[in-house]
């Protein structure tokens, strides 16, 4: 139970009727679709949709693999680029990124390749009998990685690779990050996050150790002396505020701790499910929470956001699927105060009509009120304070709340890399933290060698 939510009512459907509710949001190619699919691709030389992909993938050659119905072929390209790529297949904004440079988007029918269902495609049905990778031969140098995260594995598989042992370090009970907590449950279905992070550890090399938080049980100074080097996955655990009165009265919750709850449910009918709900906020995370709560049986959920539409940054394609599961939109409204009951319950938020003055957003003096029983907050996510609190770490540069790093990831302390979601710049994606954890793990494999070959 969700303590924020206790006094609410569990869900009214049983587990079974509400888990037919979280089956594939896109469900997968058969292999006749993916035979046609693949055929629509050009295999263009100078292929823009891999220059699209974050991470790098050889698009048009394992697509051309899985035409020559060589699927092993095309998985094992796909995930020398990308070891993540299974859950980035399902998760990826493949709209806005290599699907949208598809030179088929330029012809008369405006249908790019479905590169994503083929990605999935071709890991889903590749049959290795053993690891595609094998590792190096031992460095006898080993790093720490802090957070198991995609771009924590991700450094960790890449290091592994090269011939390094890797310790990781994770606070959570079970690794994966944001694919195994974050992530909507329609996305990333029958416990794939760890299938993949169990595939992503059976090349060797690799130790978890869970439970260990930076800034707790676990110091920076600490790491930095034991290891030859340290590779900070943080990601953003803590949620923003929202700064009002009543912020933490009961009915009012940050979205992400509720969606990690209904990842980790075992029966979804004992999750709290307000009948009225309000989501806060304008990214994916907000129309996973949106979606969500409504796929679990509220009535009423209105997500509110205080600038227009075009300003969202959830793409047009997670707009739609809100839409689509009757998602209210509300734009132009910023929170204002939080409606309590008598009991100290939230009841709903007034909300302050805005509009935009140039590029500054300014509040119009007129106000709405709506009414709910729980409320979510998905204002985004920024570094935990406590995290990098000892002096070590307090050394580190810092852009607002993330870490600067160089182009190889390296931070202002020697010996400590960075990468993913806690760095700046980014933006803040799932493909994107593991192309960050695989170029820092070279960065870190080169600069170690050189130090050596220096001495």
């Amino acid at each position: 139970m969700i303590s924020s939510l206790k006094h609410l009512p569990q869900a009214a459907a049983s587990d079974s009727e509400l888990s037919a509710n979280f089956t594939d949001l896109a469900p997968p190619l058969t292999s006749r679709q993916a035979a046609i699919e693949s055929a629509r691709c050009l295999y263009c030389y100078d292929a823009p949709c891999t220059r699209a992909c974050p991470s790098e993938i050889d698009v048009a050659s394992f697509i051309r693999n899985i035409h020559d119905e060589n699927i092993n072929g095309a998985a094992a390209g796909i995930l020398k680029a990308n070891i993540l790529g299974g859950s980035c297949a399902r998760v990826c904004p493949t709209e806005i990124l290599c699907e949208d440079a598809c030179v088929r988007n330029h012809y008369e029918e405006k249908r790019p390749v479905t590169i994503g269902l083929l990605q999935r495609h071709a890991l889903d049905h590749a049959s290795f009998a053993a690891h595609p990778f094998q590792r190096a031969p031992s460095t006898g140098k080993t790093i720490a990685v802090v957070g198991a995260g995609p771009a924590g594995l991700s450094c960790a598989h890449r290091l592994a690779m090269l011939g390094n042992d890797v310790v990781i370090y994770e606070a959570r009970e079970k690794a994966g990050g944001l694919n195994e907590y974050g992530i909507a449950k329609y996305k990333l279905t029958d416990n794939f996050a760890q299938k993949e992070v169990d595939f992503l550890l059976d090349i060797g090399g690799i130790e978890i150790i869970h439970g260990q938080v930076l800034g707790e049980n676990l110091q920076l100074k600490d790491l930095h002396a034991k290891y030859d080097a340290v590779f900070l996955g943080l990601g953003l655990a803590a949620s923003r505020q929202l700064g009002l009165t009543g912020e933490d009265a009961p009915g009012l919750m940050a979205a992400v701790e509720y969606i990690a709850a209904l990842r980790q449910a075992s029966d979804l009918s004992a999750l709290p499910v307000p009948k009225r709900a309000i989501v806060i906020g304008a990214g994916n995370t907000a129309i996973d929470m949106a979606v969500q709560i409504q796929r679990l049986g509220a009535e009423d959920v209105t997500l509110v956001y205080r600038r227009g539409a075009e300003a969202m940054s959830a793409t047009h394609h997670e707009q739609d699927i809100a839409k689509a599961n009757y998602v209210r939109i509300k734009t132009w409204a910023a929170p204002d105060e939080v409606l309590l009951d008598d009991e100290g319950r939230v009841r709903g938020m007034r909300f302050e009509r805005t509009r935009a003055d140039g590029d500054k957003l300014i509040g119009t003096g007129s106000f709405l009120e709506i009414q709910a029983d729980a409320v979510f907050k998905a204002i985004g996510q920024g570094m935990d304070p406590a995290a990098l609190a000892d002096p070590l770490a307090q050394q580190l540069t810092r852009a607002g709340d993330k870490i600067r790093v160089d182009a190889q990831f390296r931070t202002a302390v020697p010996g400590v890399y960075a990468g993913g979601d806690c760095v700046a710049p980014g933006q803040d994606l799932t493909v994107q933290a593991v192309q960050h954890g695989k170029l820092a793990a070279i960065a870190i494999h080169n600069d170690i060698q050189s130090r050596l070959e220096a001495a």
